[in-house]
């Protein structure tokens, strides 16, 4: 299946971009699983996603297990791998990094029959290419789980902050394979906001960035955190990290994949609320729901992009496989209802265009929500689209400055107008349908 939508950014800030997104869904995998670890990393030179460990379906305390597989990009094949060798037994919230091809498996932890849970000081070492596990690394100098983990210029994995049995930490701690060491480095500067657990976050140049995570507990539940991280790596002395650190509403979600994109970094999925390793939420609330926002922040401008309605919603995630600048696959998590999924897309984004500033004509669309049709008006030309919520096109046809769109053939639900303008604008509204 595949899904092609022209799409509107909306950003923070006046300028328009137009972008073409795809997202096709790929071989499912083995079994379905969440919370569960990915990594990219090439065998005989192709692009394989690999998964470690997880949660079943039940999502009950001793569910955890070891389990691995890796997905070759080339042929759409899922295959079962031996399962990552930790003799404490199944694990969730781990998180797997690649330095030259050697794919790092650190931490997570471990849920008894009995729901006692235990963070994870293992460093857990797999080598792509002949499918076998190495000997594990020195262990992690804290126990932790649902931690930030990144990679600098290929050499070194920062593991920042997370939990660590009982409490968020605000230890950094960096681990160097090449002679399996580790050093500390710059902790968080701030005890509210800064340390979490379920955050996720990217390195691009020398800055480390992280958004969203699980705050310390305020007597009702761990709230979401909505401060937004930066720490920058002097190349000669990355340990000695600068931090900063800003409000920012949209870096707020638990559990999302994060990747770059060019010179920016990515977000995509996760939820808005915190919730437990059943998808329950911590504030007693009841299920969470998963959100499709993808998010991009240029460094280079410090403005957000924003996308909602055009992705499937998954949250509980622990990595995004990213096989090419602009691709990326999923594999796993939760979808609506917290149901544990085998679903697998790839995710593929064109390169931003901006539309050079031209403006977009003004639009009357009426009525909305609407019932058996809707009027669009405009002083200008160019083409109409519609799609459904699931990005589908269900009208495309140039455009005259007054059109009538019938609705009576369809089912009710969301739409989305848009009118690609002759002067390289665009425009999209939001119409109800019921």
């Amino acid at each position: 299946m595949k899904k092609i939508m022209p799409a509107l950014f909306f950003l923070l800030s006046p300028a328009l971009f137009a972008q073409q997104i795809t997202w096709e869904a790929l071989a499912p995998m083995p079994e379905k699983v969440t919370n569960n670890a990915l990594a990219t990393a090439t065998v005989g030179g192709v692009p394989y996603v690999f998964s470690f460990a997880g949660i079943d379906t039940t999502k009950a305390c001793g569910a955890p297990h070891l389990r691995s597989f890796r997905y070759n990009t080339a042929t759409n094949i899922w295959e079962t791998i031996p399962p990552v060798p930790d003799p404490a037994g199944g694990k969730i919230a781990a998180a797997a990094s690649t330095v030259k091809n050697k794919i790092y498996v650190l931490g997570g932890y471990h849920v008894a029959p009995n729901c006692a849970e235990t963070s994870s000081r293992k460093v857990h070492i797999y080598d792509p290419e002949t499918n076998t596990w190495l000997p594990d690394g020195a262990d992690l100098p804290q126990a932790i789980d649902d931690h930030v983990q990144v990679v600098w210029r290929d050499s070194l994995i920062y593991v920042v902050t997370g939990w660590s049995n009982s409490h968020n930490t605000s230890n950094v701690q960096i681990y160097d394979p090449s002679t399996d060491a580790w050093q500390a480095g710059s902790p968080l500067p701030g005890s509210n906001q800064w340390p979490v657990f379920g955050a996720s976050g990217v390195i691009v140049g020398d800055t480390l960035y992280y958004a969203g995570g699980a705050g310390n507990w305020n007597g009702n539940t761990f709230p979401a955190t909505t401060t937004f991280r930066k720490g920058y790596l002097p190349p000669d002395t990355p340990a000695f990290i600068q931090w900063t650190g800003e409000t920012e509403p949209e870096s707020r979600g638990y559990r999302m994949g994060a990747t770059t994109f060019h010179n920016s970094a990515l977000w995509y999925g996760g939820a808005h609320e915190t919730y437990n390793f059943d998808g329950i939420a911590y504030n007693g609330s009841g299920g969470v729901a998963p959100e499709d926002k993808l998010r991009i922040y240029n460094p280079a401008t410090g403005k957000w992009t924003v996308l909602s309605g055009f992705l499937p919603a998954v949250m509980d995630l622990r990595g995004m496989a990213k096989i090419a600048e602009n691709q990326y696959i999923i594999a796993g998590g939760m979808l609506e209802g917290q149901a544990v999924t085998d679903q697998v897309f790839r995710i593929t984004l064109d390169d931003l265009a901006p539309t050079q500033n031209v403006a977009a004509p003004p639009v009357r669309l009426f009525p909305n929500p609407a019932s058996d049709y809707f009027l669009i008006e405009a002083g200008a030309s160019g083409r109409l689209v519609v799609t459904d919520a699931l990005g589908r096109e269900v009208v495309a046809r140039a455009f005259s400055g007054h059109e009538k769109v019938e609705l009576d053939s369809l089912a009710p639900g969301v739409f989305y107008v848009f009118i690609f303008w002759e002067n390289g604008a665009m425009s999209v509204q939001k119409v109800g349908h019921y």
